[in-house]
């Protein structure tokens, strides 16, 4: 009688124990919290082709200056001489307004799009200096832009700070001559690519936070 007691406390014993435990402590995996998505395996932190790319805010009333990376943690990269984001303060970031669902109404609406939703100048210049100083950013800030890695015409967030960097000016450039990327004109061409259903909308934004200089032929646009 005792012995049958002994062993039917033990299983009861294990069973709430192992009720108890952690998903990792038994091996399993842990569920993401409410309002995230684990990160796929092999995913990188830009949200590259193997990782989901950052929702922001979206479009708001009144913008405020968002706080940037500290002073000197970010660092510029180059391909072929042009000027490529610091992937760890800057990953990107959409806008959960813009959806492959509804881009006769927003980004490819005739009339334009991101005029009405573009953060003003008393933001983005504050914004604009801080971000500066987390790149380490010298020169004249006439010649660099507060560049959106996703660009509004293809659904970044306006405002987020994973989506804004300073963007130093070509190499070549003349200083002094304000703002003129290569940049832009890639954008435009993803644009219309998606308006034209060449190519999908996340597939366009992807591209663009993976490598600006590639994204074209790397969706094979030339």
């Amino acid at each position: 009688m005792h012995s049958s007691y002994r062993a039917a406390s033990s299983v009861l014993f294990a069973a709430v124990f192992l009720a108890g435990c952690s998903p990792a402590a038994t091996g399993g995996s842990a569920a993401s919290p409410t309002g995230t998505s684990a990160t796929p395996s092999g995913a990188d932190a830009r949200g590259g082709p193997e990782g989901a790319i950052a929702v922001g805010a979206g479009p708001q009333t009144t913008y405020t200056v968002q706080k940037q990376p500290p002073a000197g943690s970010c660092h510029f990269r180059y391909e072929k001489g042009e000027p490529l984001e610091d992937p760890a303060c800057t990953p990107g970031a959409i806008s959960p307004a813009v959806t492959q669902a509804n881009l006769k109404s927003t980004i490819c609406r005739k009339g334009g799009y991101t005029s009405g939703i573009r953060p003003s100048t008393s933001v983005t210049g504050k914004e604009k200096a801080l971000n500066a100083a987390s790149y380490g950013y010298k020169g004249p800030m006439g010649d660099a832009e507060y560049d959106h890695l996703i660009s509004l015409q293809l659904g970044g967030d306006p405002n987020d700070p994973r989506n804004l960097w300073v963007e130093p000016p070509d190499p070549g450039h003349k200083q002094g001559g304000g703002v003129n990327n290569l940049k832009d004109p890639v954008e435009t061409k993803l644009h219309t690519a998606v308006c034209a259903g060449k190519v999908s909308l996340t597939a366009a934004q992807k591209a663009i936070v993976t490598d600006w200089t590639t994204a074209l032929s790397s969706l094979g646009l030339g």
